[in-house]
């Protein structure tokens, strides 16, 4: 053999050996379970949507029902939460099969498709697909009927709602539909109300929640019976988180943290008004800008929106309202309550407006430390519309029923019991209107539901505009990111 032949083949054989090395250390096996792969990199990353139910970036940091389980699940593993929010429901299912994300938390229904791919968690509640349209439009009387006169539906390309149009259609072929990518649930919701859209399809939760800040949506008709909500892995992971998941929701619900999240998100949804709500959102654009900076002033511990929530549900923001037992003001003080907290003039709306937050800020502080923190809030509204008295009656009288005191939940079955005399002859403080609390404590809410999505609609609008503006200047080419997961992660310090 020549010396060129020797030379050749000698770098033939050193290529062949370094390729398998290469093909070896690209090949190699990694035994290690999903739960160890999750504490080694100390991170469970989360893939969400990026909606006021699941996840979103409010006033005081990350907040939602799934942000708030999954960061209390990460904490169960010893683990920091690294949340991955899409903005479409493509980008979910796509990152969990890349292995970008361990697990999705995104409060998806489970179907059969996704049943056939991945694997859910427990339930953790259950919604019902609801074919929606504007009030005081043609309303269908049944799904096969949404076409008639070129009526145009659409719902999101994947969901659960596509499944539900597609099961149909195999017995009405006629039936049409778009299925798009470029929108949520809450975004179809919005097109109903403002008459770019004809119908959609949404979960019963969902449209309850855009109600607050879009009244004009309606439901026509419901499609399915419940439906279970649940956390999604990869059919193909082993047991290991699915073992810890099952454990940490069955602790939750036996304890009664599942139940209290439930309510704190939309326990208060149930009841819709069409025109208190219209006449709400009217307030908000014309009253609430010029009171707003007061009730930032001396919101101090709490959300300033609930403060303001709070002085409508009393005086509609009039600072001239008298109510015919004595109560006057912004903030509806009687004249005891208003010495107590050094109001010396209740119809001057600063006056009234700190002394309603000293007030409020007198009750949560008396509120008993056994009741979780996120639930205080609703107890101390209770007292301040009823007395503390009161409400310490409706929790005692709860756990003689059974109840959990320290649960909002429980304790607001009792308040109307506490205008019954068989009742509230066996209470320390005797009659209350605790029907009138309830009421009090829920309109609260909604109202405050309605301030928050209202600031929402506006703050997409003007990044809307700002995005348009843009488009039209052209100076500067830049490549687009995916425009279905959030390059950015927020990460939550455990």
């Amino acid at each position: 053999m020549n010396e060129n032949a020797v030379k050749r083949t000698y770098q033939l054989l050193t290529g062949l050996f370094l390729a398998l090395l290469l093909a070896g250390c690209e090949w190699k096996y990694d035994d290690r379970t999903a739960l160890e792969k999750i504490r080694d990199r100390g991170v469970l990353r989360v893939g969400t949507l990026n909606n006021k139910l699941s996840y979103y970036i409010g006033p005081d940091g990350p907040t939602g029902l799934d942000y708030e389980l999954a960061s209390q699940f990460a904490h169960s593993l010893g683990v920091k939460l690294e949340m991955q929010p899409a903005y479409t429901l493509s980008g979910l299912f796509p990152a969990l099969e890349r292995d970008d994300v361990d697990i999705i938390a995104a409060g998806l229904t489970i179907t059969k498709d996704r049943l056939e791919y991945f694997r859910p968690g427990p339930a953790y509640y259950y919604v019902t697909q609801q074919l929606v349209y504007k009030n005081g439009h043609w309303r269908p009387r049944k799904v096969t009927e949404i076409n008639k006169g070129g009526a145009r539906v659409a719902v999101v390309e994947g969901s659960s709602h596509a499944l539900t149009l597609q099961t149909i259609q195999r017995e009405s072929p006629e039936l049409e539909w778009e299925s798009v990518t470029d929108a949520d649930d809450d975004e179809l919701l919005k097109q109903v109300a403002d008459g770019k859209l004809d119908f959609t399809i949404a979960d019963s939760v969902d449209i309850a929640l855009v109600q607050r800040t879009h009244p004009s949506i309606a439901v026509a008709l419901s499609l399915t019976e419940e439906e279970p909500i649940a956390w999604f892995m990869k059919k193909s992971q082993d047991d290991s988180v699915y073992a810890l998941m099952i454990e940490f929701f069955g602790k939750k619900a036996k304890n009664g943290e599942l139940a209290a999240l439930e309510e704190k998100y939309f326990g208060h949804v149930d009841s819709f008004d069409f025109v208190d709500t219209r006449a709400f959102l009217r307030a908000i654009d014309k009253k609430l800008p010029k009171w707003e900076p007061l009730f930032k002033k001396y919101a101090d511990e709490f959300d300033w929106r609930l403060l303001a929530a709070l002085s409508y549900q009393e005086s509609h923001w009039n600072p001239r309202a008298v109510s015919p037992t004595g109560v006057r003001g912004m903030m509806m003080l009687t004249l005891p309550t208003a010495k107590s907290v050094g109001v010396k003039n209740r119809l001057d709306p600063e006056q009234s407006i700190r002394g309603g937050a000293e007030y409020l800020r007198k009750m949560l502080h008396r509120v008993p430390d056994s009741v979780n923190e996120h639930e205080k809030i609703w107890f101390a509204l209770a007292s301040y519309n009823i007395g503390f008295g009161h409400m310490m009656d409706a929790r005692r009288l709860t756990k003689a029923q059974g109840g959990n005191p320290d649960s909002w939940a429980d304790v607001k079955e009792r308040l109307p019991l506490l205008a019954k005399r068989q009742y509230y002859k066996q209470t320390r403080y005797g009659y209350a209107r605790g029907y009138e609390a309830l009421s009090y404590v829920e309109n609260i809410r909604r109202y405050y539901q309605s301030i928050v999505g209202y600031e929402q609609d506006e703050a997409q609008a003007i990044a809307s505009d700002m995005a348009d503006n843009l488009d039209g200047l052209q100076t500067i080419k830049v490549d687009e990111p995916d425009d279905t997961v959030n390059n950015e992660t927020e990460r939550v310090e455990e």
